[in-house]
């Protein structure tokens, strides 16, 4: 029984990877650009409509203002993008590895950023002598912009993973586990 138990994950990531790295990469894109979408909503919230910082909650933020204050969809995201870049990983081969490799190491500090603002929120106890929670850089660089700094660093690096991975030179494809970078291979 044990053997299927751990068999049964490895071949999941190996299906994530290879069969159906296609299908993955397009829903954990929606992920990205639905995260990019709640900083981008607060971005014009806070820039263009000249809202105060505290009522700029982004897309989801505004009918649920508890996610916000509670920390759980930027933790949700930051959790869910580290784990998409780290499941997917070994389905990129040659360069396009080493760019979602970089993509998943500067998620992984974002996602402590994220971790530590949630563990503030969860036990009402900010940390640093702030009033609120408050992230290491943030004691340097106001929230919403370094969040935004966040995204694109990690966001950067993502995209031309994709571009290596979607048209990949000769020897790159033949490293390939997936048909994404074939022709005909992303439809």
């Amino acid at each position: 029984m044990a053997v299927m138990t751990t068999a049964l994950p490895a071949a999941a990531v190996a299906a994530l990877n290879g069969r159906l790295h296609q299908l993955a990469l397009r829903a954990f894109m929606f992920v990205v650009l639905a995260h990019w979408a709640e900083h981008l909503a607060q971005a014009y919230q806070l820039w263009v409509l000249g809202w105060p910082r505290p009522q700029a909650r982004g897309v989801l933020g505004m009918p649920f203002p508890w996610l916000v204050s509670s920390e759980a969809l930027h933790y949700g995201y930051a959790l869910v993008m580290l784990l998409g870049l780290w499941l997917l990983r070994s389905g990129f081969a040659g360069h396009a590895r080493a760019w979602w490799t970089a993509a998943l190491v500067l998620q992984f500090w974002h996602h402590l950023e994220h971790l530590l603002l949630f563990v503030q929120a969860q036990t009402a106890h900010p940390f640093f002598g702030a009033a609120v929670p408050t992230s290491v850089a943030q004691l340097v660089f106001p929230r919403v912009e370094l969040h935004l700094f966040y995204n694109s660093i990690v966001f950067i690096p993502m995209v031309i993973a994709m571009y290596l991975h979607l048209r990949p030179n000769e020897r790159d494809l033949a490293a390939a586990r997936c048909a994404c970078g074939r022709p005909g291979g992303w439809l």
